[in-house]
């Protein structure tokens, strides 16, 4: 199902109904959405998520014949997530313009399928097309679930009702890319069985291959042995299916290295200081609807470089401990 501009002005309208407080965006601070994603620590479902929506071979070959994945892998990553919290925490307006921003790009992505790529989530289908339904929800599912997560294997299980509010609202974003109620699943119970079909009928193809090789090469990521971390921690949160065929060893050896891993981060994140444990959109959020003024850009900038030098930091010592 092809998702137009008049569908996405109605999703809009709607998504307006159900977030009426327009300065407080789609979510707002009493909301699950906002405790989960206003972490840094989601950052480590950053991984899965790509995986898993290269695994959709729609992604896949349109990533391949219309992005600058395998040129720019960390601009493309800091633009994708750049866009995700600003949609996240912004004003409703800012969210809807970035909304009809990227269906305006996605209308120019669209291809032909290998005749191989068309089976499993994709049986019979032969074209992709950037703004088809059923892929968007994909992409949109992979990114909350994979946050939800990693938030969850650091800072705790959350209560089943509070899982189906973060659904719930996650919903509202599904609405700045037009994604009809037909496609969303009604509930919890339901994205959870959704989630699961899903992931047995995925179909990772060479193409998905190569890009997930590059993004998890020392090429692509800084400092050196990150990309040794980031292929466990990813190893880790992968459903057990696609390790193998993404090339993510987890026997014995990477499975106490991932639980040191994830030993050494529930110990320590929680006395992290606020400027570095939160993201920068969510301190902005919260100045904008208190009254106080935008800070400067360069105030942004320093709160980036801090969760920026603590990747780095803890990439390296992971990387150290790991060796």
């Amino acid at each position: 199902m092809h998702v137009g501009r008049a569908d996405l002005e109605r999703s809009l309208a709607q998504l307006a109904r159900e977030a009426p407080d327009a300065r407080a965006g789609i979510f707002g601070p009493d909301t699950v959405a906002w405790r989960v994603l206003r972490e840094s620590i989601v950052f480590l479902g950053g991984g899965r998520a790509a995986l898993l929506q290269l695994a959709h071979p729609f992604v896949a070959h349109a990533v391949d014949e219309h992005s600058h994945t395998r040129t720019d892998p960390f601009g493309r990553f800091q633009r994708t997530f750049a866009h995700v919290f600003a949609m996240a925490f912004g004003e409703r307006a800012h969210a809807e313009r970035s909304a009809r921003r990227v269906h305006a790009i996605h209308e120019r992505i669209a291809g032909e399928l290998p005749a191989a790529a068309a089976r499993g989530c994709c049986a019979g289908l032969r074209r992709y097309d950037a703004n088809d339904a059923e892929a968007l929800f994909w992409v949109h599912a992979t990114l909350f679930d994979s946050a939800l997560r990693a938030y969850e294997l650091v800072l705790g299980r959350l209560e089943l009702a509070e899982r189906e509010r973060y659904y719930g609202e996650s919903c509202r974003f599904a609405r700045l890319f037009g994604i009809p109620d037909a496609v969303m699943p009604p509930d919890w119970a339901a994205f959870e069985r959704y989630l699961d079909w899903m992931i047995r009928n995925l179909v990772v193809t060479p193409e998905a291959q190569a890009i997930a090789g590059f993004l998890f090469s020392d090429a692509a990521l800084r400092p050196p042995g990150l990309a040794r971390v980031a292929r466990l921690v990813t190893a880790g949160l992968m459903p057990e299916p696609l390790r193998a065929p993404f090339g993510l060893p987890f026997g014995p050896v990477e499975r106490r290295a991932f639980e040191a891993t994830l030993r050494t981060l529930r110990a320590t994140y929680r006395r992290l200081p606020g400027a570095v444990r939160f993201l920068p959109a969510y301190a902005r959020a919260l100045r904008r609807l208190a009254g106080r003024p935008e800070r400067d850009g360069r105030s942004d900038l320093v709160g980036r470089a801090r969760q920026g030098v603590l990747a780095r930091g803890v990439g390296r010592e992971l990387a150290a401990a790991l060796a």
